[in-house]
């Protein structure tokens, strides 16, 4: 799809900004913000800065709106296309309907390769495969995997346990169809980040539980795993950074109506009676981000059942910020950070 010229003006002065000088970064974003111990970076600040001075927000108005002015404004900070990435449609059953997904192949691959099945972020209300186009190619091409990015239901049209039921038959599918995508069966992991980190979790936790095939890995970017429990760090960072404790309501409300049982693990990955035998986990969260103690939590709830499991804390971003790569330099430092670590996370074992 073409891009609007309005669009790519914006996002052309959106970049421009992040290449002045520091002293007038600074002098545009205003004084250090430090909560928590923590510094937040220039980089994210200025974003938020930005984000304010145009009245853009996260959740803005009903769902149809909310899901386009995303659409529209990923150009904005997802930056200049990656590639060499190619890529083809790939129809995926679950259930009684077909779910579309987008394989990503960076250049010179062999095969088989391991592979990411990618859920992408949203709140299980918004985003989609485009949105969250130039992340599956990072990842691709730094981590060296092929990346099934996969357009799951979204609510309320289809609220839980849609979504996470969509999520697991992605998995099963990239598994029993390895050979046609190129894959390892052996080196399957599950990724994404918010949403689609809780729903990578569930899948990893689910496919354990039932026996027969699970991930190898997980890759768990500042998940949601926790719908019961208001934790300190949605007190702290619950306003005007990004992720608000608003948007997380209206979320909530849409995937989890009344009615819904928040405690059920399938939703709750965190309130699982055993942890025990998941696949190894690579959890990051960011220092900014009302999920942030969840995050942390369920990695500790890992640890203790014997998870191998590492955890990066990127301290000074705030949530969403697999997105932000086309702005600054901090956010795309954090990005390859952990495309490394999945890159490690897969790698063959001799």
């Amino acid at each position: 799809m073409a891009i609007p010229l309005q669009i790519r003006a914006q996002a052309a002065a959106a970049q421009l900004l992040f290449w002045l000088p520091r002293p007038v970064r600074r002098l545009i974003a205003g004084a250090p913000l430090r909560l928590d111990g923590q510094e937040l970076a220039l980089d994210a600040q200025l974003l938020l800065r930005l984000q304010k001075l145009s009245g853009a927000s996260l959740v803005n108005g009903s769902v149809e709106r909310s899901r386009a002015l995303l659409e529209a404004s990923q150009h904005l900070v997802n930056g200049k296309r990656i590639d060499p990435v190619a890529t083809r449609d790939v129809a995926i059953p679950s259930g009684d309907t077909s779910l579309d997904a987008t394989l990503y192949t960076p250049a010179g691959l062999p095969e088989p390769s391991p592979l990411l099945v990618f859920f992408h972020g949203g709140g299980w209300v918004i985003g989609s495969r485009a949105t969250h186009d130039n992340a599956a190619r990072y990842l691709a091409k730094h981590a060296g995997v092929r990346v099934l990015s996969v357009e799951y239901r979204l609510a309320p049209e289809c609220p839980f346990p849609g979504p996470m039921e969509d999520a697991l038959a992605a998995f099963d599918y990239a598994h029993a169809k390895a050979a046609d995508l190129g894959a390892d069966p052996d080196r399957i992991a599950v990724g994404g980040d918010s949403a689609g980190g809780n729903l990578s979790a569930v899948v990893a936790l689910e496919a354990t539980r039932r026996g027969g095939p699970a991930p190898a890995f997980q890759l768990l970017i500042y998940p949601a795993v926790d719908f019961t429990t208001r934790r300190r760090s949605r007190e702290l960072f619950g306003e005007d950074l990004f992720l608000t404790d608003e948007a997380m309501v209206w979320f909530e409300g849409h995937y989890a109506p009344e009615g819904v049982d928040k405690a059920d693990p399938r939703m709750s990955p965190l309130l699982a009676s055993d942890h025990s035998g998941l696949p190894p986990a690579y959890i990051v969260t960011a220092g900014f981000d009302p999920l942030r103690d969840e995050g942390e939590a369920y990695a500790e709830k890992l640890r203790a059942a014997g998870v191998p499991v590492a955890v990066s804390r990127q301290a000074d971003l705030i949530h969403g910020f697999l997105n932000f790569a086309g702005v600054g330099t901090r956010f795309r430092e954090a990005i390859a950070e952990m495309a490394g670590a999945l890159r490690v996370g897969l790698a063959k074992q001799s």
